[in-house]
């Protein structure tokens, strides 16, 4: 099997915030192992001043948009993750490879985004209509 090595400039000829989504889901599973024992690095690392500037202009890059997608501007309170487009490690860290901190390999993205691309499917993002709601509807005993 290859390895598909993802990158900004890629995703961003793709027009969709949904295609986009797909470009990058990865299909993982809830409590899959990453880091392991050596999570103190992931830690680490995300809590290191040269990652919160690099975090923040990544954010600026994509002007405040869920994978840059025009549309899907980000609330005032909403967490942003950043999304490295392909999976790193504690090797990654360790040797400070170019995957760890190149704009072109990473996108901003929503918390709900981010579970999605690596556990989900398009439920968790898609938006979805709300019920028609009719008197007594939650109470079967009155219809």
């Amino acid at each position: 099997m290859s390895h598909l090595i993802r990158t900004y400039t890629e995703l961003m000829q793709i027009p969709t915030f949904i295609d986009r989504y797909r470009y990058l889901k990865l299909g993982g599973k809830v409590g899959e192992e990453t880091f392991g024992w050596e999570r103190y690095l992931n830690q680490a690392f995300y809590t290191s001043n040269e990652w919160r500037r690099f975090r923040r202009q990544i954010i600026i890059r994509d002007q405040g948009c869920d994978l840059a997608s025009e549309g899907h501007e980000y609330g005032h309170d909403e967490t942003i993750f950043i999304h490295h487009l392909n999976p790193i490690d504690s090797s990654d860290i360790l040797n400070q490879t170019e995957f760890l901190m190149n704009p072109e390999y990473v996108i901003s993205c929503r918390y709900s985004t981010h579970n999605a691309i690596h556990y989900g499917d398009e439920s968790l993002i898609l938006p979805y209509e709300l019920a028609t709601r009719s008197p007594n509807d939650t109470c079967p005993w009155k219809l």
